[in-house]
């Protein structure tokens, strides 16, 4: 096996303003969807919004409220859960139907983000990046390159890598930087 390498960085992102900005005191929900071409060009299929949004009227309720007690239950300011992340703690997902309807929550997420009902970073994730965050935190995502048959492993550290990233995308999207490159 190939030493594992870190994964690229996510470069098309996006931010949809509002009045409900994310701060730096803010903790955020990560989730991948289908893809949308908000721009020519530019696929998004993931997305990070803060977890005030879960509790938008226009989002399926009281769910959306039972996923942002369990999201921000025992968490840090800033941090940046994987919806993964959750499904992992609720056993592997066997326990999603006494929190909510994740599936429609996100649904809903996504059309409030395309409305530009919510603030969001955008991300356009290659596929080895959106596997390791649709992933639980200690799984490994195996690629084998059909050509030579060599097998190149990620894990929690490339996964918490690719966090890092992420945080800084959202940090620079936060302090009014650029948010497509």
């Amino acid at each position: 096996m190939n030493e594992p390498s870190k994964p690229p960085v996510p470069v098309e992102h996006e931010r949809v303003p509002d009045g409900h900005q994310p701060t730096g005191m803010s903790l955020y929900l990560l989730f991948a969807h289908e893809p949308y071409y908000p721009l020519p060009a530019r696929e998004f299929n993931t997305s990070v919004v803060a977890a005030a949004c879960l509790l938008h009227p226009r989002i399926k309720q009281p769910d959306g409220m039972r996923i942002h007690r369990r999201l921000v239950t025992g968490r840090r300011p800033g941090e940046i859960v994987p919806l993964a992340t959750l499904t992992h703690e609720l056993g592997g997902g066997a326990h999603w139907g006494e929190v909510g309807d994740w599936e429609a929550v996100v649904a809903g997420l996504v059309r409030l983000i395309r409305d530009q009902g919510c603030d969001a970073l955008g991300l356009g994730l290659a596929p080895i990046e959106r596997a390791l965050l649709c992933s639980g935190p200690d799984s490994t995502v195996r690629v084998v390159d059909p050509a030579t048959r060599e097998c190149t492993s990620y894990g929690p550290p490339e996964r918490k890598a690719l966090l890092n990233q992420v945080r800084h995308h959202l940090a620079w999207a936060e302090a009014g930087g650029s948010l497509v490159s």
